[in-house]
């Protein structure tokens, strides 16, 4: 059939003049409607042969053979198998709806509720007296069963240990820096000069000017000092780390390190600060003086080598220090505890070392067996209830505490005592707190009583709790949102979220519920809350290494 377009007849001459046409440019001057009139001719739709089309069900008629073999006996066989499995799965699977449907109708089951019937394996027989708080923080020491955290703490360990030397060599190094330079410039000495020279009145741009009005450097000092320092006297040192004891984030985490120097006993300590990954800055904390003890069997003496081990206590005035931080000031005491030391350096300066008097020994260590007593006996009553009591004490000695600065009297202590069933005797209590209330006035920090009566866990373990604390808290606030800590908190390698018998949830919902409980306020938890729920959950676990992995686990420090 042809077509016919405006009375002209479609050709193949018109079809290719008309594509051949269409390739060509319009030339200059030329309108579409002007290359309309010189090419009529338009391209032509091909016809639709509808004969050639099938349809779709006499094709699949084709295509299937019509004669087919006979299935064999084996086919028949595994046939039969297949359908006798499929059977008794499809049983299986609608019983176990009808249960779920079943249990679902009576109670609604919710994450919450199904962990409430979980506990460490093993230990249901212990689980009298314990709580449903107690039972779900007993689900974080869990995490010491994970296989792989020996391999896990190994290459972290190494991690860490390089990056504490570098910090170390950094400090010194600014500390060489500082004093050094320190003891040239600025020492008295630099400014006096003869009687002549004062008396001849020598103009200050004479060549011959006194050093008091010459604009000096370092190393264009001419007087030498009898008390300037070098390098060797400031070389016989023991550096140590520190942390301050506060229940304020902010100053807790502060990482402090700091020197003693043999030769005029004094000491200094420099805050190291991290900016990133690359950048630090080391600044003066305690300038380098002379100090003493202000408080305990000590009192008034000055620090000595003897004084400094893991676990001691620097006590000093925070009046005389104006440059400390005013959450610091607040305090009457600034009191610092020793976290790390140079075992290396301390063994070789202490054979030159004077030691204390005997008597001061022999009574700090009848001290130390008076708590060790008492810690002994509740460490039997906080087996596995020590969250519970340790963020419950936090939370009700801050209730009792009507002014804010931390003090209570012994009446407030044997309430606490008698409310959280902490039974101590008459004799023990009076022979603590004699010891504690070394200034006579009655009242005693609180923490300070929980730590000598009740114990803490050592500086290995506090140590990790702080670098949790710190990879939350990143904005250095002291506190932590407890939708970060959601976001932060990872139970994938839970064991039991390993075997299947809890999901992530359920193990992050229990984490929560317990750490909201310790918690003043419900969107956000403080660095002593995080601290008291872990000092609890130390008391369970033995190995410090296991202690480690709890922490390391679900935070990924």
């Amino acid at each position: 059939m042809d077509l016919e377009v405006k009375g002209v007849a479609a050709s193949p001459r018109c079809q290719t003049q008309s594509f051949s046409g269409r390739k060509k440019p319009l030339q200059q001057g030329w309108t579409s409607k002007s290359w309309a009139i010189q090419n009529p001719c338009l391209p032509v739709v091909p016809r639709l042969d509808l004969g050639s089309l099938i349809d779709s069900d006499e094709e699949e008629q084709d295509i299937i053979p019509e004669d087919l073999p006979a299935p064999t006996g084996k086919y028949k066989l595994k046939y039969q198998q297949y359908k006798t499995e499929m059977k008794e799965a499809y049983k299986q699977y609608s019983q176990r709806n009808a249960e779920k449907t079943k249990s679902n109708t009576t109670r609604q089951t919710s994450p919450r509720d199904k962990i409430e019937d979980k506990c460490v394996p093993g230990e249901a027989a212990m689980m009298g007296d314990l709580t449903t708080l107690d039972r779900k923080a007993l689900l974080q020491q869990c995490f010491a069963d994970n296989p792989d955290h020996v391999l896990q703490s190994t290459r972290k360990s190494n991690a860490e240990i390089v990056a504490a030397e570098k910090k170390k060599q950094t400090v010194a190094e600014q500390v060489m820096i500082d004093h050094l330079s320190r003891a040239v410039i600025s020492d008295p000495e630099q400014n006096l000069t003869t009687e002549k020279q004062e008396a001849a009145c020598i103009l200050p741009d004479s060549n011959i000017t006194p050093l008091r009005f010459r604009k000096r450097t370092l190393h264009e000092t001419k007087i030498r000092t009898h008390s300037t320092l070098t390098e060797n006297m400031l070389s016989h040192k023991v550096q140590f780390e520190g942390r301050i004891i506060s229940r304020n984030g902010r100053d807790a985490c502060r990482e402090l390190v700091g020197f003693f120097f043999i030769h005029d006993q004094s000491l200094t300590i420099y805050e190291y600060r991290q900016f990133g990954k690359n950048r630090t800055n080391v600044l003066p904390f305690i300038q380098k003086n002379i100090y003493s003890h202000q408080r305990g069997r000590r009192k008034g003496k000055p620090y000595q080598l003897g004084d400094f081990y893991i676990g001691a206590n620097l006590t000093f005035l925070s009046s005389d220090h104006s440059r400390l931080p005013e959450s610091i000031k607040e305090n009457t005491l600034l009191i610092l505890r020793i976290t790390n030391i140079d075992r290396k350096a301390l063994e070789t300066l202490r054979t030159n070392s004077v030691g204390h008097e005997g008597d001061i020994i022999s009574q700090e260590a009848k001290d130390r067996l008076v708590f060790q007593a008492i810690q002994d006996k509740l460490k039997e009553q906080l087996h596995k209830k020590g969250v519970r009591i340790f963020t419950g004490l936090g939370k009700y000695f801050q209730q009792l505490d009507k002014e804010g600065n931390g003090l209570l009297d012994k009446a407030d202590f044997k309430q606490a005592l008698k409310v959280f069933h902490l039974e101590v005797s008459e004799e023990d209590f009076e022979s603590s707190w004699l010891i504690l209330n070394d200034s006579g006035d009655g009242r005693v920090d609180y923490g300070e009583f929980r730590r000598a009566v009740i114990g803490e866990m050592n500086e290995y373990r506090k140590s990790f709790v702080r670098k949790a604390f710190m990879k939350l808290d990143f904005n250095k606030t002291g506190s932590v949102p407890i939708i970060d800590i959601r976001k932060c908190y990872c139970a994938k390698k839970h064991p039991q979220v390993i075997s299947g018998h809890s999901t992530e949830e359920e193990i992050k919902l229990s984490f929560l519920e317990t750490l909201k409980d310790a918690c003043s306020k419900s969107d956000e938890v403080s660095y002593g809350e995080f601290e008291d729920y872990y000092e609890g959950l130390s008391i369970g676990v033995v190995d410090d290494e296991d202690y480690v992995t709890i922490l390391r686990t679900p935070w990924g420090i």
